[in-house]
C-alpha cells in the first residue's frame, strides 16, 4: 500500500522544526542567563569580600587608636606616592585627548595550549601574562633603568649576595587579597619545586640560595653566589598568590596539565581565573576592579582573537576588526601603497635593541644516539650553505640584518670581528667530505661511510608565509650540495610537543632577546634536562665554564670579555645556524593614541598601559 505526503504532514514538520528551533534559542538564553547570574553572583561575592576587608581594616585602626598606638607615621606617603613605574602612563592621563574607556584588540597567529604561568613557554601566553601578573620592578623603557613597580625601594648588600626589596602595603590581587613577602617566598618555592613543570624558570632560580620574607612588606633575595643578574632576577619575579596557587603542591599534576590558572595584581585580569580554555579561540582580560596603581588602565578590555591564516588576519584588520597587523615585508610594500589603509591607520618600522633572532636549531641527539648534526664540521657547513644575505634581500627585502650569534650586534656583549658565515659552497662540500659525506651515485645525493643518504626533516611553523618560502628556499640550495631536506610544516601545539620531546631532525625558530642576554638557558649543558630550553642536546664543556664564569661576573668590562670567549666558541660550534634580526613591520589603527617607539621597542604592549583610544573614536562601550 503506497503512504502519501500530505499537506497535514508538512504542517506537522514545520510545527517540529520550529518548535526544535525555539527549544535551541530556549537554551542559548537560558545559557546566557546562567552566565550573567554566574557573573553577577562572583561579582556581588567579590564585593561582599572587598566590604569584609575594609571592615576588619576599620576595626583594626579603632583598636589601635583606642590603644593609643600613632597611626599614619610614613602610612600616608606609602599610599600616596607614584612609583617611577607609572610616570609615562601618567604622562599619557594627562593629555587634553585622553579618555577612559574601549578595548584593546589584536590577533595571536596561532592557538595557544595554555596561559598557565610557569608550564606555558610560548611568547604569546607571556604577552598574556604581562597584563595580570606584576613584579617588584621594571626596566624604565627610554633609560633601561631599573625601577620601582610593586617595590619601593631596595638595597643590596656589601658582598653583592643579598638583595633586600621594601615592598608597597597597598597591593592587592585582583581577587581583592593582599599581596606580601609571603606571596614572593612562596612563588620561589613554588617554581623550585621539582614537581612543578617549570625546568625554564627554576633553571634562572638556581643561583638562589633563600628568599625570605623579614616582615609582610620587606623580602631579601640571598644568592649563593655573585650573578651578574641578580637584580633583574629577584626583582623580575612574577608573583603569584599563595592562596590561589598553593593547592597545587597537592596535586601539582592538575597544575602542570592546566590550561587556564592565571591570577596576578596586574591592571587586568581573567573574568574567572580557572576558565579559559583553548578551544575559546581567543583570551579576554577585563579590567581589575581593584588595581592598586595610581593610574587607572584606559581600556575596559583587552582581547586576542586567534587567526591563524595571514590573509584572514589582514582582511580582519582592514574590516577595523582587530587593531594591529604585523606584515611581512612584501606585504608591508604592497600595503604602504594602499590609500585607504594609510589613512586610518599609522605605520611603524623599527629594530628594537632587544630584537630576537631566527635560527635554524640541529638537533644532536635523538632517542639517545648522537645525529649528523652531533660532529661540527656538518654544523658549519650548513651554515656555509645557507644564503643569508640573499634570504634577507630576496625574501624580507632588505627588512632584517643577518645574526651572527644570541647577542645583539650592538652590544657589547658581541665581538665585532666576527662576520656572518658567507655563503660558500665549496668550503662546505670540503667540511662534508672531511666529516665523511661523500657522492657515490650518479644522483649526486651525499651518502655516508654507511651508505645512507643526507637527508632530514626541517620543522617549521605551517602558518608563517616567510618562514615557508625560506624552507623552500634553502631546499633548493642544499640539493644543489647533494643534501635532500624535506620541509615538514606543523602547527605550533605540535611543534611545541616536539621541542618537549626533542623529536626533530633540524628546526627552525626565534628566541626573544633582552639588553644582555643570557645564554645559559638556550646552550648550557645541564639544560639538555626533559623540559628544558637546550632543546638541541649541545654540549661543550668549555662553554659551560665560560657561561658559569660570566654569569658569576659582577664588573661588567670583565663580563663581556667572558661573553665574548663565548660567542667565539658558539661561532665556531654552530649549534644554531643564525639567521638574522627581522625588523618589526606594523600597521596599528590611528584610534590608538600616544604610541611611541622606546629603547625597549614599540609601547603599544608595555606595562602599566600608556596608550589610550579619545572619546570621539571608542568603538566598544561595556
Amino acid at each position: 500500500m503506497e503512504t502519501r505526503f500530505a499537506a497535514k504532514d508538512l504542517t506537522l514538520i514545520l510545527g517540529l522544526v520550529i518548535l526544535g528551533v525555539m527549544l535551541i534559542l530556549l537554551m542559548y538564553q537560558v545559557d546566557r542567563q546562567w552566565s550573567r547570574m554566574s557573573e553577577m553572583q562572583r561579582a556581588m561575592q567579590e564585593q561582599s569580600d572587598d566590604l569584609r576587608r575594609v571592615r576588619v581594616a576599620l576595626q583594626s585602626l579603632e583598636t589601635r587608636v583606642r590603644s593609643g598606638v600613632a597611626v599614619g607615621a610614613g602610612e600616608g606617603d606609602q599610599l600616596t606616592d607614584i612609583p617611577p613605574a607609572f610616570r609615562r602612563a601618567q604622562q599619557a592621563a594627562a593629555q587634553p585627548d585622553f579618555a577612559p574607556g574601549d578595548w584593546l584588540v589584536q590577533a595571536f597567529p596561532t592557538g595557544l595550549s595554555t596561559i598557565t604561568p610557569l608550564v606555558s613557554a610560548d611568547a604569546y601566553s607571556r604577552e598574556v601574562q604581562n597584563y595580570v601578573l606584576e613584579s617588584l620592578i621594571t626596566r624604565d623603557p627610554d633609560t633601561l633603568e631599573w625601577q620601582g613597580l610593586i617595590a619601593r625601594d631596595w638595597t643590596i648588600s656589601e658582598d653583592g649576595l643579598t638583595i633586600t626589596f621594601r615592598m608597597r602595603p597597598d597591593v592587592n590581587f585582583s581577587d581583592g587579597e593582599p599581596l606580601t613577602a609571603h606571596d614572593v617566598v612562596f612563588t620561589w618555592a613554588f617554581i623550585m619545586n621539582e614537581a612543578i613543570a617549570a625546568p625554564r624558570s627554576r633553571a634562572y632560580l638556581e643561583k638562589l640560595e633563600k628568599v625570605e620574607a623579614l616582615d609582610d612588606h620587606t623580602v631579601a633575595f640571598t644568592f649563593a653566589e655573585p650573578y651578574f643578574n641578580s637584580l633583574s632576577l629577584a626583582g623580575g619575579l612574577e608573583i603569584m598568590p599563595r592562596h590561589f596557587y598553593a593547592r597545587f603542591l597537592d596535586d601539582p599534576e592538575a597544575f602542570n596539565r592546566s590550561r587556564g590558572l592565571l591570577l596576578g595584581s596586574g591592571p587586568y585580569r581573567l573574568s574567572d581565573p580557572e576558565g579559559w580554555t583553548p578551544d575559546q579561540g581567543l583570551v579576554e582580560l577585563v579590567r581589575n576592579p581593584r588595581y592598586w596603581g595610581p593610574v587607572d588602565p584606559p581600556f575596559n578590555r583587552v582581547l586576542w582573537r586567534v587567526i591563524e591564516n595571514d590573509s584572514a588576519r589582514l582582511t580582519t584588520f582592514r574590516n577595523g576588526e582587530i587593531d594591529a597587523y604585523g606584515a611581512r615585508p612584501r606585504e608591508y610594500q604592497r600595503l604602504l601603497e594602499d590609500e585607504q589603509l594609510r589613512s586610518r591607520t599609522r605605520h611603524f618600522e623599527y629594530m628594537s635593541p632587544t630584537a630576537g633572532y631566527n635560527y635554524i636549531g640541529w638537533n644532536q641527539e635523538r632517542d639517545g644516539r648522537p645525529t649528523r648534526f652531533a660532529d661540527p664540521r656538518v654544523r658549519q657547513a650548513m651554515s656555509h650553505l645557507t644564503p643569508i644575505e640573499r634570504i634577507i634581500d630576496e625574501i624580507m627585502l632588505g627588512y632584517a640584518e643577518p645574526a651572527v650569534s644570541p647577542f645583539n650586534p650592538r652590544s657589547p656583549q658581541h665581538d665585532s670581528s666576527l662576520e656572518p658565515y658567507a655563503f660558500d659552497i665549496e668550503r662546505a662540500t670540503q667540511l662534508l667530505h672531511e666529516a665523511g659525506y661523500r657522492s657515490r651515485n650518479r644522483d649526486g645525493i651525499l651518502v655516508d661511510e654507511q651508505g645512507r643518504p643526507f637527508e632530514f626533516e626541517l620543522v617549521f611553523f605551517q602558518d608563517n608565509e616567510d618562514t615557508r618560502r625560506i624552507v623552500l628556499f634553502l631546499r633548493d640550495i642544499y640539493a644543489r650540495a647533494g643534501i635532500l631536506l624535506r620541509p615538514r610544516p606543523t602547527e605550533w601545539s605540535v611543534m611545541l610537543d616536539l621541542l618537549t620531546r626533542k623529536d626533530f631532525d633540524a628546526i627552525t625558530l626565534g628566541w626573544t632577546s633582552g639588553v644582555e642576554t643570557d645564554i645559559y638557558q638556550m646552550f648550557h649543558s645541564s639544560q639538555t634536562v626533559a623540559g628544558g630550553d637546550n632543546f638541541i642536546n649541545y654540549r661543550n664543556p668549555e662553554l659551560d665554564r665560560l657561561i658559569d664564569q660570566a654569569r658569576a661576573e659582577v664588573d661588567e668590562a670583565a663580563r663581556m670579555a667572558l661573553w665574548q670567549q663565548a660567542e667565539r666558541i658558539l661561532y665556531e660550534d654552530q649549534p644554531y645556524t643564525f639567521l638574522m634580526r627581522r625588523q618589526t613591520l606594523a600597521f596599528i589603527d590611528q584610534r590608538l593614541h600616544n604610541l611611541q617607539i622606546t629603547n625597549l621597542g614599540l609601547n603599544l604592549g608595555a606595562v602599566p598601559v600608556e596608550i589610550y583610544v579619545p572619546a570621539d573614536m571608542q568603538r566598544y562601550t561595556r
